[in-house]
């Protein structure tokens, strides 16, 4: 970095300044500083520390700072603040933990490490490091360990003990077998225990629970860092020593402030709570005092920064100087400005280097400075001097640029040229919970569908003796009393049904034609669907549509300025639907992913394609609202092309819309954006190239027609917030161009959940601290009768903001002015019911307080909660319950369930499948939606599987058949090798739906590598499961065994080589046979109970030499 260090050794104070930083602790107070350039200057003096600690009087100050260090030295963390307000609620999660114990992992290593935080941080009560020290847990290969003990002390040390591990912050157990989730680590841990030995230790992934890589050793640290009430209690400062520590204050007075604001925040808090009748800690176990930090930042080598010279009372201040530098006047996009003044600098041989946050804008404007005459060049080495008179320009963050009058030397940041763009950010691993897969989860009183029995409740598994051998059976009880007892090797016949939330399905009947009818009429649905789907999908592929050419320098320069790193989903739909554009065919692409998840930026980029070859492109909405937003949106990311956007909805006067008519008419408007007015009759393109359309299920019976007029001969691409179901997906492939956004993108901080009794002091601390930070709080409420009511007394309790309400049963155009007022910030809090506006994006939401959230469903919650942390603050969710003792036990179990929601486990999942049912309605259409609810979602993915690979070729009829073997062998899973039932059933139904060598080589690797060595009982159940795949390739529907004689039931329309049978038959004289009968075709076996040896036959080599035997009879 010798190019912005090399010219501070001219500074007549620098060199004082080092050397009396060294000299004693106290502090040097450096005046006249500007922005960024404190941060060039910390670099500066902190070379030969090997801590180096920036103080902030915020948090949004520290991640500035934070932000632009990161450019000049990578080993920099930032620590946040505890939520000291809230620290009493029954279940926080754990992301402000996990962050802080990161950082104080890097710091215990003693390796040199920056380390950004605000004041507050310092303020918390932590144990001190030897003790952290002591509660880290490490366990090496080959040692010797106590289970119990163990999870003893990990309980001990914050972690939760789970079935399975899914989030940071948890463990399980399963036998010899301890799965762990550091709170500081990207990855959980299995440990594989030998009797008492540590047989070997790797990391897994949540989501598929399979190992990835060996480690020799892993550090578990707590996970939390809260003193108890008797042990010693130090500050975050204490844990750098004092003589290898320097310390920067930015605007001690500042900071000071801001410690004194936060101590009598805390203990006005603590005083209300108090007259309230609840329990308060006392606040010297939570809270140092300003005074106390102040004095501990005496004890350190520090350098203060100020802009202007003011007494900071409190403060050692050893010496004061006054360093002349200032800010870069800001250019407002005007490139002659900056070329006047580089001239001027260049002239009075200035040293200039201009920063870029792409390597490749930082090369585009070496080229375009020496376009405009002026001698520039672009430089990967940031240690290459730059001599007085040059410019050079470099890939590099800061906020804004700074200048040193004296030293004739300037930094001029690409902000100040191109004003305020959100920096990119850089991509970073966080677990956000498992990926949706394949339902599972049963619980005894779920309905289920079996295939051919149809709909009954699922009552658990029972252990049932046939013939002295033990078997696990499921349960499953039917209309009228009937039960069904079906082996744990036919449960991939089995599927959890799924439907709407609200309805109880109907059972069916057994040994009735109820069900068959069900299913007969439901095929025929799906048939036709798939039909359709094909044949449009076919038609859409054979037409010509306009062939777009690659992409332009315009578009790539276009694309250099999204403000955000891509997430690796967006990329992939990116060069899809570019891909689409510049084919032959007509583009007809879904894209599907969570609001916030970068659709619209997908959208922006095809539009802009489209445009560059002067088509024009509708982007239609279903509401004003998001019109008026999407408008908002595409406008700021084309306001440097000549690109003209305009808008048609009910915000517009009939003069403007007529203006817009025209104009499109004329090809004056290159984008419209609005709801179904554009989609009138009185209004004609001169060359429309592209539809985009956002939730497309939103919009009328009337206005589909009209959409679907529109799409014709026109690329079209569809956005929807609504999952998709992964099943469904598949399914689809080939059939529907689809892109699916899974991945989080990277800006989003972890919503910090708390479940808290509802109490007016803390939604009042709540609602303040939000407002405080310039932001807006949702306040979700969902009762129409009452909301009034509440808001009323919300708005006493913050009689300064400004509250107000919406609901769903208000006037259209109320709705929407209270929505516009809000997005506006005009209003403070919005009292509302759960139809907070699904695709609203508004980012200056970040507290949502849910009231009575333990009636509310979890994918509503789910739903919610993704309403907040849009920006890159921390967002808060406070999931509020009743005090009522009439409840609790209710209670208690719905907040077990909200709390596995807030770690994103399990309760996740569930909350995905009712959206992803919602989903797949949206994407076939209502009348799917019912043959549904009819047969079960999982059954009807099923079907719609099928009829594709019927239509496509790939799935003959004679394919379509069911086999189940039922032998006795004594072949299930031990509840000594899987206790719980969930993860039994998983396993069973997986073995069961087994198709190929490759599929159980894979089964009994994650066997073993989840549970442990395979038991005798669980080989021979993997065993049936290869016969029962051997059974299927030989056409035959069902092998069972009664005593000695075991049966073979042939598919009736299996192609069997009947002049093959009596040589079939001779190969085992006497014991086989068969009974040609037309609609029930079987072979039967029949051996004496012992082999000439005197031992009993193996069923299972019976079973498998008669089906090599049928099956060639079929070759």
């Amino acid at each position: 970095m010798q190019a912005l260090l090399k010219p501070l050794l001219e500074l007549a104070e620098y060199e004082d300044i080092v050397k009396k930083k060294k000299e004693a602790p106290g502090v040097l107070m450096l005046t006249g500083c500007v922005n960024s350039q404190k941060t060039h200057m910390m670099y500066a003096l902190s070379d030969g520390c090997c801590y180096k600690v920036i103080a902030c009087s915020s948090e949004a100050k520290a991640k500035q700072i934070y932000e632009e260090y990161r450019f000049l030295d990578a080993a920099i963390s930032f620590y946040p603040a505890k939520d000291l307000l809230f620290y009493q609620a029954d279940i926080r999660s754990k992301e402000l933990v996990s962050q802080r114990m990161q950082v104080i992992q890097a710091v215990l290593k003693g390796e040199p490490i920056t380390v950004v935080a605000s004041f507050d941080a310092f303020m918390d009560a932590l144990l001190p490091k030897e003790m952290i020290k002591s509660r880290v847990i490490k366990i090496c290969s080959d040692e010797t360990l106590n289970l119990d003990e163990l999870s003893v002390k990990l309980a001990q040390c914050g972690y939760d003990r789970e079935i399975e591990v899914a989030g940071p912050g948890q463990f399980a157990v399963r036998g010899g077998i301890l799965d762990v989730y550091p709170l500081t680590e990207e990855l959980p841990v299995r440990i594989e225990l030998w009797g008492d030995e540590v047989d070997s230790i790797r990391t897994f992934d949540p989501e598929t629970q399979r190992s990835i890589e060996k480690l020799d050793e892993v550090e578990v640290f707590p996970a939390t860092e809260f003193p108890e009430e008797e042990e010693k209690r130090v500050s975050f400062l204490d844990y750098f020593e004092k003589e290898n520590t320097i310390l920067f204050l930015d605007e001690p007075v500042r900071l000071k402030e801001k410690g004194e604001g936060v101590e009598e925040e805390f203990l006005e808090a603590q005083k209300r709570r108090a007259q309230s009748g609840y329990e308060v800690a006392d606040s010297e176990a939570v809270l140092f005092t300003t005074q106390e930090i102040m004095r501990k930042m005496n004890e350190y080598s520090s350098v203060g920064f100020q802009a202007l010279d003011m007494r900071c009372p409190g403060l050692n201040i050893r010496a004061s100087y006054n360093l002349q530098t200032k800010n870069v006047d800001p250019y407002n996009r005007s490139f002659e400005l900056l070329t006047q003044d580089l001239k001027k600098m260049k002239r009075n041989q200035s040293r200039v280097i201009l920063l870029s946050g792409s390597r490749t804008r930082a090369r585009r404007l070496a080229e375009d400075l020496r376009d405009y005459n002026l001698s520039s060049f672009y430089s990967e080495d940031m240690d290459r001097e730059v001599e007085p008179g040059e410019i050079m320009t470099a890939y590099g963050y800061i906020a804004e640029g700074y200048e040193y009058p004296l030293l004739n030397f300037v930094v001029i940041s690409e902000t100040d040229i191109f004003g305020k763009n959100k920096r990119k950010k850089k991509r970073r691993t966080t677990y956000e919970g498992r990926k949706i897969q394949s339902f599972s989860e049963l619980k005894p009183g779920d309905y289920v569908v079996h295939e051919n029995h149809g709909l009954g409740i699922y009552q658990g598994i029972e252990k049932i003796e046939v013939d002295k051998i033990s078997k696990d059976y499921m349960k499953i009880s039917y209309a009228k009393g009937g039960n069904l007892y079906i082996p744990a090797t036919q449960l991939d016949l089995i599927q959890k049904y799924a439907g709407s939330d609200s309805k109880k399905p109907k059972l069916n009947r057994l040994g009735t034609q109820e069900w068959t009818k069900t299913k007969a009429k439901v095929r025929g649905a799906v048939k036709e669907i798939a039909k359709d789907l094909v044949e449009l999908y076919a038609a859409r592929q054979n037409q010509d549509g306009f062939v777009y050419g690659e992409d332009t320098v315009w578009q790539k320069e276009f694309e250099e300025m999204f403000p955000y790193e891509e997430t690796e989903d967006q990329l992939l739909a990116i060069n899809a639907v570019k891909k689409d554009m510049e084919s032959h065919k007509i583009m007809d692409r879904l894209i599907c992913g969570d609001v916030g998840y970068g659709k619209t930026e997908i959208a922006i980029r095809a539009a802009f394609k489209a445009v560059q070859e002067n088509k024009q492109v509708v982007y239609l909405v279903p509401t004003t609202i998001l019109a008026q937003q999407h408008y908002n949106t595409f406008c700021q990311r084309m306001k440097d092309f000549p690109v003209r956007v305009d808008l048609m909805c009910r915000f517009r006067t009939p003069a403007q819309q007529r203006d817009t008519i025209q104009n499109l008419k004329r090809g004056l408007v290159d984008i419209v954006v609005g709801t179904h007015r554009v989609l009138s009759d009185d209004i004609e393109y001169k060359d429309l190239g592209l539809l985009i359309i956002d939730e497309e299920q939103r919009f009328g019976v009337q206005h589909k027609e009209k959409i679907k007029k529109l799409k014709e001969n026109v690329d079209v691409l569809t956005l929807t917030a609504t999952p998709i179901p992964r099943t469904l997906h598949m399914s689809l492939i080939g059939i529907r161009d689809m892109s699916v956004l899974e991945e989080a993108p990277q800006d989003r901080l972890p919503i910090q959940t708390y479940v808290m009794e509802y109490n007016d002091e803390m939604v009042r601390e709540a609602i303040e601290r939000e407002c405080a930070r310039n932001g807006q709080v949702y306040y979700v409420y969902n009762r129409v009768e009452d909301i009034a009511e509440v808001t009323a007394h919300i708005q006493k309790l913050v009689p300064e903001l400004n509250v107000s309400f919406a609901h769903g049963q208000m006037k259209e155009h109320e709705l929407e002015k209270i929505m516009y007022d809000f997005i506006n910030g005009d209003i403070d809090v919005l009292v509302s019911t759960t139809i907070i506006e699904t695709g609203l994006d508004i980012s200056n939401v970040n507290t949502m307080i849910i009231h009575d959230a333990d009636r509310l469903g979890l994918s509503q919650l789910y739903q919610l909660r993704g309403r907040v942390g849009r920006s890159g603050r921390m967002a808060y969710a406070f999931l509020l319950y009743r005090k009522d003792k009439l409840l609790k036990e209710i209670a208690e179990k719905r907040l077990a369930a909200i709390r596995e929601f807030t770690d994103l486990g399990s309760g996740f999942k569930i909350a995905m499948r009712d959206l992803e049912i919602r989903g797949a309605g949206n994407l076939l259409g209502a009348e799917q939606h019912g043959h549904m609810e009819a047969v079960g979602y999982d059954m009807y993915c099923k079907m719609l599987n099928e009829a594709v690979k019927h239509l496509k070729g790939e799935l003959s009829e004679e394919d379509t058949f069911t086999t189940a073997l039922d032998v006795n062998v004594d072949a299930h899973i031990p509840d000594s090798y899987i206790p719980n039932e969930y993860h039994k059933l998983d396993i069973y139904k997986r073995i069961a739906a087994i198709e190929s060598e490759e599929e159980m080589d894979d089964m009994i690797e994650e066997l073993i590598d989840r549970f442990g060595d395979i038991p005798k009982k669980v080989e021979l159940l993997l065993e049936v499961a290869r016969l029962k795949n051997l059974a299927h390739q030989a056409y035959v529907t069902e092998v069972t065994q009664k005593g000695v004689t075991y049966t073979f039931r042939m598919y009736e329309k299996a192609k069997i080589h009947v002049e093959r049978i009596p040589d079939l038959l001779k190969q085992f004289p006497e014991a086989l046979s068969f009974k040609a009968d037309i609609s029930d075709p079987k072979f039967i076996y029949q051996k004496k109970k012992k082999t000439k040896r005197g031992e009993v036959e193996n069923p299972i080599e019976v079973v498998k030499k008669v089906l090599i035997g049928i099956k060639g009879l079929l070759d």
